[in-house]
């Protein structure tokens, strides 16, 4: 193993979901800035609208969501009615209507039963356009996809799915704490297929207890067999001081530095000799799909859901601990059921935390996502094109420069490449350009 790649992979760094990042929101943001945000917004703006559902039958030990276990109907009901009653607020609040992308998360989404969730999906239709040019995604467990909520998804105009598999080794699901053997994963595609939904994804992840490079291998031929159109693939991401849960995971167990890269290279390997293209950081897509069409193109983009071809001007949040982004900025919910559904019942949005952009956040946010996209970036360029000398973000040529001697970029005046060997640490690149970022590593995860 090469010493300096084993040590920029033992670095941490932000996922880059978003710039500013999540934990430099303020609780300055709330209801009177959702509100004035909201009505701001062009009657004709396109709208992304996230659901989150924080809720699963079972929690899973490596889990690192916003969610908890239930049994009951009860609480998914009272859920439900909350929800309908966000949607009612969120659409007087404001005179755009358009929607160009749905995504429930979780948590389980398709917990809520057909029912609920047809419930859900007609109110969002009877408020705002929905069409058949909306993409509308869903996260799911493949352990309680039945027949019938298959077929609610398809009549709810669902047009792609994701299902979680993580591992399909048995003695590495049972040390993350997921039993989820490759039949049922293959039964839920097919079911999901059979409905109507083509559209599938999978999400693999590397770095659990107990993987070897042999296991992830496996994992991504048997995942690859079921001709999905995308694969995600996540480093395993030990944080027990921030979920209580992976406290379950023997943390001797968890793989080193060293061996999370080769399962990633491995992984990389697996899936491109199986015929998909590598697509930004993580991400794996057919040749076809219209991800990796964008890719290529240079119209990719990165939200709060990964890598994505949406580019409403809106992101708007549903449901606890779900964020958003408005032109001005972003938005968090209520991360306890409790508070969100006292605002929302008392109509407040039940925003508590979020950040105002600065002209300065939007520019280094351009240069991050160009990074996490298209692994390269004219830093000079995007300073001009926000109004900034062409020296504004010089200061990140210090850390670009250590790069630089390891390999991982190539700097030509100020545009930086990152190399074909630094494509698994471009999130230490785009930390070069982050104004917020925190010297403390325990707030972020492994590089790689």
């Amino acid at each position: 193993m090469d010493p300096a790649a084993l040590a920029l992979a033992e670095r941490s760094a932000p996922r880059y979901t978003s710039y500013p990042t999540a934990p430099h929101f303020s609780k300055e943001i709330g209801d009177a800035q959702m509100r004035e945000w909201l009505a701001a917004l062009d009657p004709h703006a396109s709208l992304s609208l996230y659901f989150h559902v924080p809720f699963c039958r079972e929690i899973c030990a490596y889990c690192g969501c916003h969610t908890k276990a239930t049994q009951r109907e009860a609480p998914l009901t009272s859920y439900k009615e909350t929800l309908l009653r966000e949607i009612e607020m969120t659409a007087r609040a404001t005179r755009a209507r358009g929607v160009s992308s749905i995504h429930w998360g979780g948590g389980t989404p398709s917990i809520l039963g057909p029912a609920r969730f047809m419930e859900v999906v007609t109110r969002v239709r009877e408020l705002f356009d929905v069409t058949h040019e909306t993409e509308h995604a869903i996260e799911l467990d493949p352990r309680i996809l039945d027949a019938e909520m298959a077929a609610a998804l398809a009549r709810a105009g669902v047009t792609r799915a994701s299902f979680g598999v993580q591992d399909l080794n048995e003695h590495v699901q049972r040390a993350a704490g997921r039993l989820q053997p490759f039949e049922i994963v293959e039964r839920a595609v097919a079911t999901l297929r059979s409905a109507g939904v083509s559209a599938i994804n999978l999400d693999l992840m590397y770095g659990l207890p107990h993987q070897s490079v042999a296991d992830v291998e496996r994992t991504a031929a048997m995942a690859a067999s079921l001709d999905p159109q995308r694969l995600a693939v996540f480093g395993y991401a030990h944080v027990p001081w921030f979920k209580a849960n992976q406290k379950l995971i023997d943390a001797s167990a968890l793989p080193g530095a060293a061996e999370r890269l080769a399962q990633a290279a491995a992984v990389r390997a697996a899936l491109e000799g199986a015929g998909y293209d590598a697509v930004g950081l993580d991400h794996f897509a057919r040749p076809s799909d219209p991800l990796a069409v964008a890719a290529r193109e240079g119209r990719m983009r990165r939200n709060f859901q990964g890598y994505t071809i949406d580019s409403a001007m809106a992101l708007l949040p549903f449901g606890v601990s779900s964020i958003g982004r408005l032109p001005q900025g972003f938005v968090g919910n209520a991360t306890d059921v409790a508070g969100w559904r006292r605002a929302v019942e008392d109509d407040r949005f039940p925003v508590t935390r979020g950040l105002a952009f600065s002209i300065e956040d939007l520019a280094r946010a351009d240069v991050i996502e160009r990074l996490m996209c298209e692994f390269s970036a004219d830093f000079g360029e995007i300073a001009l094109e926000h109004g900034f000398a062409v020296d504004a973000f010089d200061a990140a040529r210090a850390p670009l420069s250590g790069l630089e001697r390891d390999g991982v970029v190539e700097v030509a005046a100020r545009r930086v490449k990152v190399t074909e060997r630094g494509r698994p640490f471009v999130r230490l690149v785009a930390a070069a350009f982050d104004a917020y970022l925190e010297t403390a590593a325990a707030r972020h995860s492994a590089a790689v």
